[in-house]
């Protein structure tokens, strides 16, 4: 089977006006635009706005910062830090229509001048060394084999003393994960690494790895009632399916059975460059 592109794999058209026309259908054609309001559609990782929450709890952004989102998708975490925070956020991707529907909704939220958006790799990205304060990556590292690649580019643009917060997807001990899941269709697109290779690869990058947090068993119980709760009942008015397709719910289901059956960790790292 040939392997389909990461790029390829996460295209779709028209995501955006798909993404405001389920909101307003929802909630009303005055239906205020927010990043709360767009939350259960823009948040596109396991666990939605309640994983940027804890994220960007241990990110712990300052006002007037510069913040970077590595693999930023369509926005969703950027606009919510940066309106929470009162920050800057800089997020960068390397699918171009995920980028065209964040600065989209950017315009929508009202938040142009406080979220902008990079098409580009984590593995060579488009800013100069030390531009950031702080940088976060959620659900990213599972579609990238070159981690090392990734730690060592961020740890270039961040500055010293500025943070690193991996909220991700690890290997489990029970074998691959079920496919189809969000990131990936087939196993040859899905790179997990166990705790010793990401602790070895920051390391090497040049990070100390302050903090490594195995959320698993924390979220297990609330994954199962997901999952119990989309096979019963199928896809809630809003969600990522709305842009994603129908066939998401399966990849979401997928998902959580990965964490329930020991396939897949959730975990929380924090890394910092030296001062």
């Amino acid at each position: 089977m040939a392997t389909i592109g990461i790029e390829a794999h996460y295209t779709k058209s028209g995501i955006a006006p798909r993404i405001l026309a389920a909101l307003r259908a929802v909630r009303g054609p005055d239906a205020d635009i927010t990043p709360e309001t767009l939350a259960p559609m823009d948040q596109f990782h396991g666990r939605g706005i309640l994983a940027t929450q804890e994220m960007a709890a241990l990110l712990s952004p300052q006002a007037g910062e510069s913040i970077l989102d590595i693999g930023c998708g369509i926005g969703g975490p950027a606009r919510w830090i940066a309106w929470r925070f009162h920050c800057q956020v800089t997020g960068v991707d390397l699918t171009r229509a995920f980028c065209e529907a964040a600065e989209e909704l950017n315009a929508a939220c009202g938040m142009r001048d406080r979220v902008h958006i990079e098409h580009g790799s984590a593995l060579a990205l488009p800013f100069m060394d030390g531009t950031f304060a702080r940088a976060y990556s959620q659900n990213v590292a599972m579609n990238i084999a070159n981690k090392a690649g990734m730690y060592r580019e961020a740890f270039r643009v961040l500055k010293p003393g500025g943070v690193l917060v991996l909220s991700n997807l690890a290997r489990g001990p029970n074998g691959p994960p079920y496919f189809p899941v969000p990131w990936a269709t087939q196993a040859e697109q899905s790179f997990l690494a166990t705790e010793a290779d990401t602790r070895r690869d920051l390391q090497a990058a040049g990070f100390l790895v302050e903090s490594y947090q195995d959320m698993t068993d924390a979220i297990v119980p609330a994954a199962a009632a997901l999952r119990q709760k989309l096979q019963a009942e199928g896809a809630p008015p809003l969600g990522l399916h709305v842009w994603l397709g129908a066939d998401f719910i399966t990849r979401q289901i997928n998902t959580q059975r990965c964490l329930e059956d020991g396939r897949t960790r959730a975990v929380e790292i924090l890394a910092r460059k030296p001062g």
